[in-house]
This record gives C-alpha cells, sequence and structure tokens, in this order.
C-alpha cells in the first residue's frame, strides 16, 4: 500500500485536474460541454461555493480527486457530505489512494460536526463497491432522476 498525502485543490492544479476530469468523464461513458467543466471548476475554486475538491498526491504526483458538497438537510440539524466524484488514475489504483480519500473526508466529518458523509455509484462498479464496502454497506434507497427537457 502507498501512502498518499490528501490535500485541498490550488488554482494552479487545473492542468491536473482536467486530465483526472477527463479520465472519471471518460470511465462513465460521457461527454461534458466545455462550460460544464469551467464551471465546475470556478466552483470549486470559490470560497463561498458548497463543492469542495480533495486532490490525492503519490510522491508529489496527483493521483486523484473527490469533489464533494456540503449541505444542508431535513434530516439532521448538522449539515452532511455528499462525496459526488471520486476517481483515481487507472496507474495508481489499488495502492489505497481511493480508501485514502474517503478516510479523509470521515476524519473532517468527525473533525467539523457533519451528520453524514454519503455517497452512490453504479451498481457493477465492483471495484468501487469493494472500496466502499470497507465503509459502509448499501442501503435500499433507489435513485429516481428528473431531467429538464
Amino acid at each position: 500500500m502507498t501512502s498518499a498525502a490528501i490535500r485541498p485543490v490550488l488554482p494552479a492544479d487545473q492542468p491536473v485536474w482536467r486530465r483526472l476530469w477527463r479520465g472519471y468523464c471518460a470511465f462513465y461513458e460521457t461527454a461534458l460541454p466545455e462550460e460544464v467543466t469551467r464551471r465546475t471548476w470556478a466552483r470549486i475554486l470559490d470560497p463561498d461555493s458548497a463543492v469542495m475538491c480533495l486532490l490525492a498526491e503519490v510522491d508529489g504526483v496527483v493521483v486523484g480527486f473527490a469533489h464533494c458538497v456540503l449541505h444542508e438537510n431535513t434530516w439532521e440539524t448538522q449539515p452532511v457530505c455528499y462525496l459526488e466524484d471520486l476517481y483515481v488514475d487507472p496507474a495508481a489504483r489499488g495502492r489505497g489512494v481511493g480508501g485514502a480519500l474517503v478516510e479523509w473526508l470521515r476524519n473532517a466529518m468527525r473533525a467539523e460536526g457533519w451528520a453524514r458523509l454519503y455517497w452512490m455509484t453504479h451498481r457493477d462498479n465492483q471495484a468501487a463497491r469493494a472500496l466502499y464496502d470497507r465503509f459502509a454497506q448499501a442501503d435500499a434507497f433507489v435513485r429516481y432522476v428528473v431531467r429538464q427537457t
């Protein structure tokens, strides 16, 4: 297992973040408009935005990210953290990077007083599910999505 250092994203990280973001989108077989990528990056850097990005480094090289949204909710008095995107470069997988990102967020949850940390993944993403099962068991909820037409 390689030790991954987790840190907040910096403005100078945009090129490496974009490379990883392209890999993430390719993994999910989606092509997002450049406008979405630019807006996502802007929100990540905006201190007033609820979107945050953590980067994972191994030997000084950025190899993964986690995008999270901290928000209020109706079931607790404390905010909750939604882990929206987690991605590790294929060359760095199996080295504990994804687990280090989730563990960092679990520690932040305790330190910051978030009520919970939650996420979802595709039901067929067995590699991610094997990682996530180390932290929590999937619940019985089914997701519905309504899009503007």
